[in-house]
């Protein structure tokens, strides 16, 4: 929650008040001057009243938002075997996390992370709505590259989050987080995006697709699989993790990509599993700056092709070792695991565009790209 003070604070910038005379009531008299009279203290409370009706105005957005969101937002409970135990018959722990409801092809879905239900039976994860009622989901489908996790619902009126568009976020954006912290359902804070492309983090569980967008808005364990909202009232990310010493919230956390989570929906729903696309190449992970100035390259960019696979999508589009990735699919790549990221979310059988670096000079080709199945490791 942001309180008054820091609301001021920010909108010095916003709402055209003059900074001077707010600044002047902020700090008030020196402990040299004499006391306000009554009559003055009268006419600063009215002053101050007219500026804070004039920022709660301004301010209101956020309420407007937190009516919106609130009764798409979902408490999870899930009862798993403890997996630290070695023992024939595991006792059960409880994990906690949140979850928002969405709409689908005309089916009720609600978005959360794998590790929040991850080993637990269906009847033992309880979905707990906004008005008090309880469920259990029909079926989950979970992916174990990008730590998503959906559930199929069945009830009356449940009301959908709407989905907004992550391409669309910049560093600086104003944005709340919903969920459960440390089991305390439909908690709000709020913050902005202070960074994106956050990849590499040592998630365990095999988290290897990741992109993440990273806020300071509180986020705490309980969080997890809850939603980032814009200011528009639309979900933008789902919360999965934080960086801490502590174990608590010290303004570091990530949140998967709304486009990114629906490229994963949208395979549950119409062919029951995550199906990766593939290029068929091998990147260097040592791609410096260094070896980017000796090949001409203005800076370090893009990925550095060491290996095509034979008969791979690559080497049908005559991509070949050495070669710079710089675009696929109209995307500007950043490195290695930013082009493995980017494949992964293309649909398969997708013919792509593909800007190049070779030679001294840009190449454009289109690329074919394949089932990642059908080409074992």
């Amino acid at each position: 929650m942001i309180s008054r003070r820091n609301l001021l604070a920010v909108v010095l910038f916003t709402c055209g008040l003059s900074a001077g005379a707010v600044l002047v009531y902020a700090v008030g008299r020196g402990p040299d001057e004499d006391p306000l009279s009554l009559e003055q203290r009268a006419e600063l409370f009215q002053s101050l009243n007219r500026q804070v009706d004039s920022l709660e105005a301004q301010f209101n957005v956020v309420k407007s938002v937190v009516k919106l969101v609130s009764p798409t937002v979902v408490h999870i409970k899930a009862e798993k075997p403890d997996q630290s135990t070695r023992r024939t018959q595991r006792e059960l722990i409880e994990e906690a996390g949140s979850g928002v409801i969405i709409e689908y092809k005309g089916r009720t879905l609600v978005l959360t992370n794998r590790h929040v239900i991850k080993n637990a039976p269906l009847d033992k994860i309880q979905i707990g709505l906004s008005d008090g009622r309880e469920l259990h989901p029909l079926k989950v489908w979970s992916d174990v590259g990008t730590d998503v996790a959906l559930m199929a619902v069945s009830a009356t009126a449940l009301i959908p989050a709407r989905l907004g568009d992550s391409s669309m976020v910049e560093i600086g954006d104003f944005v709340l987080a919903v969920g459960s912290p440390f089991g305390l359902s439909h908690s709000v804070t709020y913050g902005i995006i202070s960074a994106k492309g956050r990849r590499d983090l040592e998630l365990g569980d095999d988290v290897e697709l990741q992109d993440f967008m990273q806020t300071d808005a509180a986020i705490n364990p309980g969080n997890s699989g809850g939603p980032l909202i814009n200011l528009r009232g639309e979900v933008i990310g789902i919360n999965t993790a934080i960086a801490s010493n502590s174990g608590g919230n010290e303004g570091i956390g990530f949140s998967i990509p709304i486009d990114g989570v629906m490229h994963i929906v949208r395979q549950f729903v119409e062919r029951g599993r995550v199906v990766r696309a593939f290029l068929g190449v091998k990147l260097d992970q040592r791609f410096t700056s260094t070896v980017a100035a000796k090949m001409g390259l203005a800076r370090r960019q893009g990925a550095h092709v060491t290996v095509v696979t034979p008969g791979g999508p690559a080497e049908a589009a005559r991509l070949q070792r050495g070669d710079v990735i710089l675009r696929f699919n109209g995307v500007r790549i950043e490195n290695d695991t930013h082009l493995i990221y980017v494949v992964s979310l293309t649909d398969v059988g997708k013919e792509v565009p593909v800007e190049v670096y070779r030679n001294g000079q840009l190449m454009h080709v289109t690329v074919k790209v394949g089932n990642k199945s059908d080409f074992p490791r």
